[in-house]
């Protein structure tokens, strides 16, 4: 997958550093608070590469463009989804056109069956 959508970027919107919690929380689906209290409990915790390693990826990560996502918070949850499971994401997709099938052919049936010029005009054109 190489949409812009499935990477990670740092969040300069909603940073407080420089974006990198943010940026993992808009990747991962978790609110940005909990990366936040992850990254000061692995500091406390004796982890002294959290510190390097949080700076290297502020330089290396790009910024997160604006166009990313629209207002619509579904969009993003959507794509949330998509990183976490893109197998499961394409199986709920098709589940739903199945659905939306189903329903357009008992649709399709019923307009059919109770008019049968519109019934003999699909079979002519057959």
């Amino acid at each position: 997958m190489n949409s812009p959508r499935t990477k990670l970027y740092k969040d300069k919107q909603n940073a407080k550093l420089m974006g990198v919690c943010a940026g993992i929380a808009d990747y991962t689906g978790v609110d940005a608070l909990w990366v936040r209290l992850a990254a000061v409990a692995l500091l406390f915790a004796g982890m002294g590469m959290i510190v390097p390693a949080y700076f290297i990826a502020g330089i290396l990560l790009n910024a997160k463009p604006d166009y990313l996502y629209t207002t619509d918070s579904d969009e993003q949850k959507y794509w949330q989804r998509v990183r976490q499971s893109p197998k499961r994401t394409a199986r709920e997709i098709r589940s739903r056109m199945k659905d939306v099938d189903r329903r357009l052919a008992e649709v399709e049936s019923y307009y059919v069956s109770s008019n049968p010029r519109l019934n003999a005009e699909i079979e002519r054109l057959r």
